[in-house]
């Protein structure tokens, strides 16, 4: 396959996402990898338009394919456990920040970065909860860590109708929160209660700019995907004992608050990391998303497109207009 040519999509990063540009590659262009994978489908995140745009904190060398998740099948590999014709998915690791990533028709990349596709789960499943399903599965993961029953009280989703907050209700209702969205676009509000939101709120309802130490008690968990006043405000207003897992941080990056949120009421931060997860927790929670906490309603969720639209959707989330999983098709005869 030394000179086979296939479809890529290439960022210059130069700032502008229109810049973007899809070409022809050879397999030779791919990095140093011992597992060839024929891609199925990718998933666009926030991190993929940050790269696709040129951010330098994001992704270090340019030309690049951005594309942080990616499941296909295996056409070769080094490794005995992935033998060819095995269907897989990657998510994280340095896949499509400075590692070429999922947004072609073919990535090499690590055999240690690899999953094998979980039974109960298509290709395409798995793309729809790409990064941003597993990041809610951490999230909830860490909530069990700290000893908070799921019946203790209500679970707050900012950024609700994002990739994470969607994927996040579902699989709260799954689990058995009671669940409150927030959203700036509370014209999705039928959607986001037809995904299994209890309540669905205005998210400057629970923003509070006054310098307060601490406000009413209104929230047992917290899957925060804001950032900043949000952030700051969610904080001063958990339950006794409650914690926030903090994922997003796209209205700010900074923390501004005091000591007795910790000291009065025994708050958890819990930051979710989840590209360098270890491949022991990895695999429990795609397991997990699989089969006990395995959402009811895929095909709400998520827009199929093709290679081709990736720009104009990059787009959007940087606009800060895109309201669902977006899942990318390159090779949906995979799937079967």
């Amino acid at each position: 396959m030394d000179n086979f040519k296939f479809k890529s999509i290439v960022s210059n990063g130069t700032g502008e996402i229109k810049d973007i540009a899809i070409i022809d590659k050879n397999i030779n262009d791919l990095p140093v990898g011992d597992v060839l994978i024929k891609v199925a489908y990718s998933g666009l995140n926030y991190k993929d338009a940050l790269s696709a745009r040129g951010h330098l904190g994001i992704t270090k060398k340019y030309p690049h394919t951005p594309g942080i998740d990616l499941s296909g099948v295996v056409v070769d590999s080094k490794n005995q456990n992935f033998q060819s014709g095995t269907k897989v998915l990657v998510t994280g690791y340095d896949l499509g920040m400075n590692t070429s990533g999922g947004f072609q028709e073919f990535v090499k990349v690590p055999s240690d970065w690899v999953v094998k596709l979980p039974k109960n789960l298509t290709l395409k499943q798995a793309m729809i909860y790409g990064t941003a399903g597993f990041t809610s599965a951490l999230a909830f993961n860490r909530f069990a860590t700290v000893g908070i029953d799921k019946n203790s009280g209500k679970l707050l989703i900012t950024g609700a109708t994002g990739g994470v907050g969607i994927l996040s209700i579902a699989i709260a209702k799954k689990i058995g929160y009671h669940t409150v969205a927030s959203t700036g676009k509370l014209e999705l509000s039928e959607l986001l209660l037809e995904l299994g939101a209890n309540e669905v709120i205005d998210r400057n309802s629970i923003i509070d700019e006054t310098k307060r130490p601490l406000l009413s008690r209104n929230w047992k968990f917290v899957i925060e995907n804001a950032g900043g006043i949000t952030l700051n405000s969610v904080i001063r207003s958990l339950d006794k004992g409650g914690a926030v897992a903090i994922i997003g941080n796209v209205t700010g990056d900074e923390i501004h608050t005091s000591v007795y949120p910790f000291l009065l009421r025994g708050i958890a931060l819990l930051g979710i990391e989840s590209a360098e997860t270890n491949m022991e927790l990895r695999l429990s929670l795609w397991d997990k998303l699989a089969n006990d906490w395995r959402i009811n309603n895929f095909e709400k969720i998520h827009k199929t497109i093709s290679l081709e639209e990736v720009p104009n959707e990059l787009g959007k989330i940087l606009g800060g207009t895109q309201s669902q999983k977006v899942v990318v098709a390159i090779d949906e005869s995979l799937d079967k």
